[in-house]
């Protein structure tokens, strides 16, 4: 058997007793989870993110676009993909904006990308993005080999299932697939050789947005 065969044949085995016409939601799953995190939970997101060989800097709402532009020019990169909803307030100075409506191969011939998020998990230090509102779509966090994030501190909760709250309205009415990013992409071969940027940007900077 091959292991395709293994596996459905487990699931089917788990059904076995299910009765006809019987669906999930007929079941009543409790979903008491971990809900609260101790401390500050941007604080911590930073930290955890932080731990990812991930850059993190506070930024005042004022100062965001400038921000954006100095830590672009510190890394040398003058040509970013953007979302076309992009707030204006954020735009860098300086550099050369590009559509995120490149082609694939034109993408990856960009310097980096810009983008914002629909949410930010302390407990994890992970970015979630779900093609939504200043994010643009999928392959733009994916393609090029620097993603520069702006999460606002109101954007980041405390734990998964939090997060998993918020966006499930929004995935099942939209359809969309949801990136979850904890630092630059990375990977492992069976000697645990690190190499970074395979599934990903190599390079992942975030500036988080706290009030004035």
């Amino acid at each position: 058997m091959t292991a395709r065969d293994v596996i459905l044949a487990r699931v089917a085995e788990g059904l076995r007793d299910v009765p006809t016409g019987e669906l999930a939601d007929d079941i009543d799953v409790p979903r008491d989870y971990f809900r609260t995190v101790e401390g500050d939970a941007v604080e911590r997101f930073i930290e955890r993110i932080s731990a990812y060989k991930t850059t993190v800097k506070r930024v005042a709402p004022a100062d965001l676009a400038q921000r954006s532009a100095e830590q672009l020019r510190s890394r040398g990169l003058g040509r970013i993909a953007i979302p076309p909803d992009l707030p204006d307030e954020w735009l860098p100075s300086g550099v050369k904006l590009l559509s995120s409506a490149l082609d694939v191969q034109a993408l990856d011939a960009v310097d980096g990308a810009l983008t914002g998020c629909a949410l930010a998990i302390a407990e994890t230090g992970t970015i979630v993005l779900d093609g939504g509102a200043r994010q643009g779509r999928r392959a733009l966090s994916l393609v090029p080999d620097y993603h520069l994030c702006i999460v606002d501190e109101q954007q980041i909760v405390g734990t998964v299932p939090e997060a998993i709250d918020l966006i499930a309205a929004s995935v099942r009415r939209m359809l969309r697939p949801v990136t979850f990013i904890s630092g630059p992409s990375a990977t492992s071969d069976i000697e645990l050789a690190r190499v970074e940027g395979v599934h990903g940007p190599r390079t992942l900077d975030v500036l988080v947005v706290s009030p004035a």
